[in-house]
């Protein structure tokens, strides 16, 4: 019998099921809030009765703050400020590193919070966070009378001011563990009384549309609640149930149960490749070894100098941190990527710039309507492909643009396919406009090449593989719009053609994050190398010296 439970055969893809849990350090009255310092090498995590924040590092669990005003859920920001959620002063504060506290929110409409749970931190600044009243309970926090008549869900904006309620009064129960989606553009929150998970759509001004159950039932004979909270790098979601811990995939599907000995409050990824689950339990602190690494959070990015040896005693310099992104599988946007460490000949490369054109990927263009400048903008895709761009250049790597050019009316475009008719019904990528032209900041510079073509592959009756003939290069790079029909087509084609294919996912978008991630996940790992720019660049790098 295994250690932990595989309700779904994937789950053995996160973790190995017969993976030991184990236990750092005990005697504690209930454990919660932890979190990973990326730069330190430390995990905080708090204890609320005891009313202490304890750390724990390779040379064991000491404490750090006494009293810590019955601190629960925390976290960091980009500069590595704590974010703590205080019971007992029904207050979000900020911590610096030089000891100054600012107080971030404390009251709602002239009363006070119930008692801030848990928090998250989005990649434009803003703070979310759930008031259950567990903190005006008995034990957990300081025993008082409530000021609101409910419990919810709050967001501070990127500049701060007060906190916006993002939910209806009397959805929730007591909302307690939250999370983003890989592209955040979803947000998870769960309710300990209900026992379920609900998904919200995050709109452009930062707050939430209508939810839905994401997963119900969780709840069961053995102790354990939904509590904390995680989204890992491919999206899927680890909540703290009865038993331990219950994962479920990105579209609510049950997938697998993490077995811990005692009752878990919360969990966090952290070590230094991200791969260590560590797990607050009642009286308890645990880790876990898993396959997966976390969604990449904005305090994620910070630099791992300094990092000493891990948990198991191993150096960090033995083990892969590239930047934070969790080693060789997985992307920030939950792709799965090829590991680092390989090397390209620049003298055999080129790079391929794709359908980079306002009317593909612009606000305004012709497509904007399909969602395909804000999925470009999530990716960072432009501003990506002109760093690789740059990086070419600068190593002798031709730069080839592949534009999809039609004169007006389209003439000589059979519509025999959706994607062609839309073209010509949109009135899109004609010659000389606006639509046509490429994007700010991709633009061909002397010496690059241009290619034009009027299908999805860009070898499809272009003069692409002349250039590449004549240039002696056998290793393509390609990057662009979109994932899942130009750059997939040229990716196929080249493959077939014999050509070694490159695809540095975060340099690509498309309509939307689930259709990117589909084909990186399923089509292009069977033709090319799919990685990123950042590694592009290194590999060239090395082989270049």
């Amino acid at each position: 019998m295994t250690t932990h439970t595989a309700v779904q055969s994937g789950f053995a893809d996160l973790i190995d099921l017969w993976a030991p849990v184990r236990q750092l350090g005990t005697g504690f009255e209930f454990c919660e809030g932890p979190i990973w310092h990326p730069q330190e090498q430390h995990l905080l995590f708090s204890d609320m009765p005891g009313d202490v924040r304890r750390r724990w590092d390779k040379n064991g669990v000491r404490e750090v703050r006494r009293p810590a005003n019955k601190c629960n859920g925390m976290t960091y920001d980009a500069a590595l400020d704590l974010i703590v959620c205080e019971h007992a002063t029904s207050s979000l504060v900020r911590e610096r590193p030089d000891g100054r506290r600012e107080v971030i929110a404390s009251h709602f409409e002239g009363m006070e919070l119930n008692s801030p749970n848990d928090v998250v931190v989005k990649s434009d600044g803003s703070i979310y966070f759930s008031d259950p009243w567990y903190g005006r309970m008995p034990v957990f926090g300081v025993e008082r009378p409530r000021q609101l008549g409910f419990q919810g869900v709050y967001r501070i904006p990127p500049e701060g001011g007060a906190p916006q309620l993002l939910v209806d009064r009397y959805l929730f129960d007591q909302p307690n563990g939250l999370c983003f989606c890989p592209t955040e553009d979803r947000l998870f929150v769960n309710d300990t009384v209900q026992h379920n998970i609900r998904v919200f759509e995050i709109k452009a001004d930062g707050r939430l549309g209508p939810g839905r159950i994401f997963a119900t039932g969780i709840v069961g004979p053995e102790p354990g609640v939904p509590d904390g909270m995680k989204c890992d790098a491919q999206g899927n979601i680890w909540v703290t149930g009865p038993g331990g811990v219950w994962v479920y995939s990105i579209k609510g599907e049950l997938i697998g149960k993490l077995r811990v000995p005692e009752l878990v409050g919360n969990l966090t990824w952290g070590g230094p490749d991200w791969r260590t689950l560590f797990l607050t339990a009642s009286h308890s602190l645990y880790a876990v070894e898993t396959k997966v690494g976390p969604r990449l959070e904005p305090y994620m990015k910070a630099s791992n100098a300094g990092a000493g040896r891990s948990s198991h005693g191993r150096d960090a310099a033995e083990r892969p941190t590239p930047d934070v992104v969790p080693a060789a599988s997985v992307s920030a946007n939950g792709t799965k990527k090829a590991a680092s460490g390989y090397q390209l000949d620049p003298s055999r490369c080129a790079l391929i710039i794709q359908d980079m054109q306002n009317d593909v990927v612009m606000e305004g263009g012709a497509f904007a309507s399909s969602g395909s400048p804000e999925h470009c903008r999530q990716q960072n895709a432009i501003a990506n492909g002109s760093r690789l761009a740059q990086a070419a250049r600068a190593r002798g790597i031709p730069v080839i643009h592949v534009w999809f050019i039609v004169e007006a009316g389209a003439p000589g475009v059979t519509m025999n396919a959706p994607l062609f008719e839309g073209l010509a019904d949109a009135k899109a990528l004609v010659r000389g406009t606006w639509g046509a032209a490429p994007v700010p900041g991709l633009e061909a510079q002397g010496g690059d090449h241009i290619v034009e073509k009027q299908r999805m592959s860009a070898w499809e009756g272009t003069r692409l593989e002349t250039v590449l003939r004549a240039l002696g290069r056998d290793i393509v790079i390609v990057t662009g719009a979109w994932t899942n029909m130009s750059i997939e087509h040229t990716a196929r084609t080249g493959a077939d053609k014999g050509y070694f294919m490159v695809v540095p996912e975060d340099a690509c978008s498309t309509m939307n994050a689930e259709w990117h991630a589909a084909s990186v996940n399923y089509a292009l790992q069977n033709v090319c190398v799919v990685t990123d720019v950042a590694a592009v660049i290194a590999a060239t790098s090395a082989a270049g010296h």
